[in-house]
This record gives C-alpha cells, sequence and structure tokens, in this order.
C-alpha cells in the first residue's frame, strides 16, 4: 500500500510528479498497478477490471471528488488513493491507496495520505452531533512497511481479517438443514428488499455494523445485482423458514485471485435461527454447488475475532486461514461510537 521509513510527513510531491482525479478511462492502468502492488505484497494478482469497474460506478461515489492518482514524470500511474464515505451515517471513513514498489519511499504515500485525511474530514459535518468520527485503512499483515507508515501516519491497531479456504477433496459433506429449513435461490428484484434486511439484521451484532437509511442500503445492493456483469443469482442461496428468510449464503462463481476458487461473499444466520448448524449447512450447500460447478476449493473472508463465533464454524467446515489483513483507525472526532463493538444482549 504505502510506504514509509520515517516518521517525517511529506506533503508535497517528487519534482515532476503530478497529482489528479480519476476518470473511468484511468481503469485499465488503475489495475494493472493494484495487481502489481497485490503481487508484490501477497504474491499474486487479485483484481479484475469488472470488479473495480463496479465499484467505481457505486452509487454517491464521486471520482472526481473522491480519488486521486499520481503520475511519474514519464506518466506513469505509480499513486493512488479513494475516500469511501457513502455510507450514512459516514462514521468511519475508508481510505484505500497504494503506491508502485519501484516508487516507493519517494514521499507519494504521505502526500496521498494528507489529500485523503483532508477529504475524509468533509464527512464530518454529515455525521450526528457528539458521534465518534475516526478515519480507518488497512494493510497486509505481513506487509510491515505498510503497517509502520499507518503506524507513523498515527493510526491505531483495531482488528484483524483473515480469508480462510478449503482444497476440495472429493466431494463436500452433504448439507444437515434444521428441521423447517429449506433453501433456494435469489429470485431478482422481488427478493432485493428481503434479502437486504435479513442480511442487515444478521449482522447486527458483528463488529463494526452501522445502521444507515433503508434505500442508501437498497440502492448499493441494487447496483451490485444490475451492474456486475459477473452477477449470478443461481449462486444466492436463502434459507427459508416458511416465509421468511433465516440465513444467507451469497456467493461468487470465483475468487479475485483464483478462477478455480469459489468465494462466499456473504454469509449470515439471523439470531433466531443461530444455534441449529444453519450456518454451517449454508456452507456445506455452497461447496456442493461450486463441487458441482468444477471449483477445486472455496474461500470467504471473516473478522477474525468475530463476535459471533464465526472463524470457529468456518475451521469445523474445513477452511483454514490463508491471507491476514490488520485496519488501523485515526481519530478525527471524540464522542460516541456509533458502530457496533460488541455482541447484542
Amino acid at each position: 500500500m504505502l510506504v514509509s521509513n520515517t516518521k517525517i510527513i511529506n506533503s508535497t510531491l517528487p519534482t515532476g510528479f503530478s497529482f489528479r482525479p480519476a476518470t473511468m478511462d484511468d481503469l485499465k492502468i488503475a489495475v494493472e498497478l493494484f495487481n502489481i502492488c497485490s503481487v508484490d505484497q501477497m504474491g499474486m494478482e487479485s483484481f479484475s477490471p469488472n470488479e473495480v469497474k463496479v465499484e467505481w460506478g457505486m452509487p454517491k461515489f464521486n471520482l472526481n471528488t473522491d480519488m486521486r492518482l499520481v503520475f511519474s514524470p514519464e506518466g506513469r500511474l505509480v499513486g493512488f488513493i479513494e475516500v469511501w464515505d457513502i455510507s450514512q451515517p459516514p462514521v468511519h471513513p475508508w481510505i484505500w491507496a497504494r503506491v508502485h514498489p519501484d516508487f516507493e519511499g519517494m514521499g507519494i504515500g504521505s502526500f496521498l495520505m494528507t489529500w485523503a485525511e483532508e477529504r475524509a474530514k468533509q464527512a464530518i459535518p454529515r455525521v450526528p452531533q457528539g458521534a465518534r468520527v475516526s478515519i480507518r485503512s488497512g494493510a497486509v499483515n505481513e506487509h510491515k512497511a505498510t503497517t509502520q507508515f499507518l503506524e507513523n501516519w498515527g493510526m491505531t491497531f483495531i482488528r484483524r481479517f483473515v480469508d480462510m479456504e478449503v482444497t476440495f477433496n472429493g466431494s463436500p459433506p452433504s448439507p444437515q438443514l434444521p428441521e423447517g429449513i429449506t433453501i433456494c435461490t435469489y429470485a431478482g428484484e422481488h427478493d432485493l428488499k428481503a434479502v437486504y434486511l435479513a442480511m442487515d439484521d444478521a449482522f447486527k451484532d458483528h463488529w463494526g455494523h452501522v445502521e444507515q437509511p433503508l434505500e442508501e442500503g437498497l440502492e448499493q445492493w441494487r447496483h451490485w445485482t444490475e451492474e456486475d456483469e459477473e452477477f449470478d443469482s443461481t449462486l444466492w442461496f436463502l434459507a427459508m423458514d416458511g416465509d421468511e428468510i433465516a440465513g444467507m449464503s451469497l456467493c461468487h462463481h470465483k475468487a479475485a485471485h483464483d478462477l478455480d476458487m469459489g468465494w462466499v461473499h456473504v454469509l449470515g444466520v439471523r439470531r433466531p435461527w443461530r444455534k441449529l448448524g444453519l450456518g454451517l449447512a449454508l456452507l456445506h450447500h455452497s461447496f456442493t454447488e461450486f463441487y458441482r460447478r468444477d471449483k477445486s476449493s472455496a474461500g470467504l473472508g471473516v473478522d477474525a475475532s468475530s463476535l459471533t463465533g464465526a472463524t470457529r464454524l468456518y475451521e469445523k467446515a474445513g477452511m483454514h486461514v490463508a491471507r491476514q489483513f490488520d485496519d488501523y483507525e485515526k481519530e478525527l472526532r471524540p464522542g460516541e461510537e456509533l458502530s457496533t463493538q460488541a455482541v447484542a444482549g
């Protein structure tokens, strides 16, 4: 991501380097930079043009105001940063950045973060008075230059997230559904609101959850389902108890870094249906479908300190930790923390 070998913060670019907002025309060179950095940090490419295009087109995300690019004197893209504050209320603007490994240590990261922090402060007036506001960012756990940079910037480690994976050695176990539960697939726009509400309910007691207006959340979900050219509704599995959604496993046919791996984007079980084995059954159902589609493995991302014990569930399903990511934050305004910090009662 960003590299700095010193605590001196540089707010200017090296001579001859330029700085400007992004446009959709920058998509190709941006994805190339992201993958160069991904190979450097994790040993693999992990970004696709489709994924980034969908993300850049998110409602209320503005390339002109929320993103900046840095170019070398030769016109090569060498630095990138974006600020995400589209959630309502935007209590934790997210900063995501990359600097080309050949241009680390030149102050580009510090310059970008200076811009991003000032940009993130624009979210404060949109947060209720008395509520705490902090910027957040993350790093690959093993890329110590980035974690050191964030700490030098005054950011504090707050949470670890992991990618977990499983390789299929033969057909996965058959799902053992609790009595009265059936599984169906997403039926399109007709199901969108019900799925969103069920997902939001399932994640209310997950660390970091922030309540937002229904229409805001629905607009974002609708964007993903309509604009992602690789979206496959037959991989959105809903666990039904009569007419109610008890849980869901919302999957994608491939992982960003591995075409032969199926990916579970969202796995959630609502509180009244927990501790019945439904989460494991949904996982096994998803794995079975991946295997039927000739996938060799499956993966997902999860909070390593999940308040609902998700990591234990995934280990029970045979998954192991493949990568670790650390989140950091820097407080912009003290106050009441609006995001979930502990298990609801």
